[in-house]
């Protein structure tokens, strides 16, 4: 039966049969081969099998002038990006908070490169999320913007693109979380570079120009696989979040979504007493401090950021019974917890985020401060680090801090958002020990004349040594609280309910 002979129904069918992956068997083995999924098999996992409405389905790429009508049916399909409102997590929470604006580039169309419609399709969708609130999920493959689109005769340099502007736009607005898998560059990963979250697969390469335009400025002959590999941008604080494959990548998606959605009506918890014992005897030992924090938060809840950034501090998603925080935590493996350019980056970023998606902070203390010394003020230190002042002064959510141990100077000043009083609660546990600097340090220094005039290395360090114990015996948490500079000290293994029940009086 030719097209003449059907009705407008059974023509609709046939055009849009044309987009399912069941009639594009050799893309779907293109795909498989290379290891990845089709846009459509994403689009599926993040709806978990509900419906969606699709826009600009119909769309093909603006070539009109040079490919025949059907050659642009059946190659361009949707000029190579999927764009969907539906919902997603509605297994968990109630259909009226997961309404999600969804971008799925299809590598599948012209190397997921962006076009004439592809953009305005991408506009369309970002313009709704801003009218309706929507959060954003958006997968970026693609190679950059597309010189082939001959139907665009008005156009000169191809500048007059208002995505990039509408996206970086929604910043603050709505949450905007990036996957990428394979090939990233020039435009998409600009896009994927402005999203709040980053989440690349292993077998991601994200660049901001590709292999032709980088050799075309003169700048040598590079294969696309040299270019921006996952590894550079997980060592830079590119990419927040590492997804083995796109499977496990939306699942991540899903997760980060789901702290935009609201609490969490079934929660788990772990067993809190031996948070206790959770701190070395010695002072001067280190510990894993993710291991308090799975603890406190929600079973299965925690999402760390930036894991191999930045590894003074800790940052991550999380919950406690149901409701979605931010946490961030010192981590004494790394530089004993002190806060270099890095650390503060991250916990600048960290506050920003937080702030965007509303969500409250939990901060674990443990730091000398921040990093010192001439490397430290060469990676700009005093820029960097005061920063991440301005985070914190500009931060109008919840921040509840828990000295875990040692609470000194600016960093642990910045830590709290800028003071000890700006926190909804300041709480120690008893291990906790407060000064202006380092006890270390501070008798070094606030003592320098004694010391030097001792009458020889015994006396000096039996001098340095009383002194030490004095300070640290002025700086414990107990005598801190007594002074109002901390609002109490509390039992560890009470940490969980006394987050809890602070968040529950400030956020309900």
């Amino acid at each position: 039966m030719t097209d003449n002979n059907k009705t407008p129904f059974e023509q609709l069918a046939a055009r849009r049969s044309l987009l399912l992956d069941e009639n594009r068997a050799s893309m779907v083995e293109k795909r498989r081969h290379k290891g990845g999924r089709t846009a459509r098999e994403n689009l599926n996992d993040l709806l978990g099998g509900l419906d969606g409405i699709e826009y600009g389905e119909l769309t093909v790429a603006a070539q009109r002038s040079r490919r025949s009508i059907k050659d642009l049916q059946v190659e361009t399909p949707g000029d190579g990006v999927l764009t969907v409102i539906g919902p997603v997590n509605a297994d968990s929470y109630p259909r009226e908070r997961t309404a999600t604006a969804l971008i799925v580039n299809d590598y599948s169309v012209l190397a997921g490169t962006q076009g004439f419609f592809h953009h305005k399709k991408i506009d369309r969708i970002l313009k709704l999320a801003r009218q309706q609130a929507l959060p954003i999920i958006m997968y970026t493959e693609g190679g950059g913007g597309r010189p082939g689109d001959t139907d665009v005769l008005i156009a000169m340099g191809g500048l007059n693109v208002h995505t990039f502007y509408c996206w970086a736009g929604l910043a603050g607005h709505v949450p905007r979380i990036a996957v990428n898998h394979g090939f990233c560059f020039a435009g998409n990963a600009a896009l994927f570079g402005a999203a709040d979250l980053r989440i690349a697969t292993r077998n991601s390469y994200i660049g901001m120009a590709g292999p032709a335009m980088i050799e075309g400025g003169g700048l040598g002959h590079y294969k696309p696989t040299e270019i921006g590999p996952v590894e550079t941008h997980l060592r830079n604080g590119v990419v927040d979040v590492l997804a083995d494959d796109e499977s496990h990548a939306t699942s991540i998606a899903k997760l980060a979504l789901s702290y935009t959605q609201g609490r969490a009506a079934i929660w788990q918890a772990h067993d809190q007493s031996h948070l206790r014992d959770s701190l070395p005897s010695n002072r001067r030992m280190a510990y894993n401090v993710r291991s308090i924090i799975t603890t406190l938060t929600d079973i299965d809840s925690l999402l760390e950021i930036r894991s191999d950034y930045g590894k003074a501090i800790f940052a991550g998603l999380a919950r406690v019974a149901g409701i979605p925080v931010a946490v961030m935590a010192s981590d004494c493996r790394h530089l004993g917890g002190a806060i270099d350019t890095q650390a503060a980056q991250k916990a600048s970023d960290l506050f920003r985020l937080a702030e965007r998606w509303k969500l409250p902070l939990i901060s674990l203390i443990d730091t000398p401060g921040f990093m010192v010394g001439p490397s430290s003020e060469e990676a700009g230190a005093p820029g960097v680090m005061s920063e991440l002042f301005i985070a914190g002064a500009t931060f109008s959510q919840p921040i509840v801090s828990i000295f875990l141990r040692r609470g000194y100077g600016l960093g642990a000043m910045a830590m709290a958002g800028g003071s000890f009083e700006v926190p909804v609660l300041a709480a120690s546990w008893p291990e906790g020990e407060f000064g202006a600097m380092g006890l270390e340090g501070a008798v070094k220094l606030g003592f320098k004349q004694e010391l030097e005039a001792a009458a020889d290395d015994d006396q000096r360090k039996a001098l340095y040594d009383s002194l030490l114990s004095e300070m640290y015996e002025r700086g414990k948490a107990a005598e801190t609280a007594s002074f109002l500079e901390i609002d109490t000290v509390i039992d560890p293994s009470k940490t969980r309910e006394i987050i809890t029940s602070t968040l529950l009086n400030v956020t309900s």
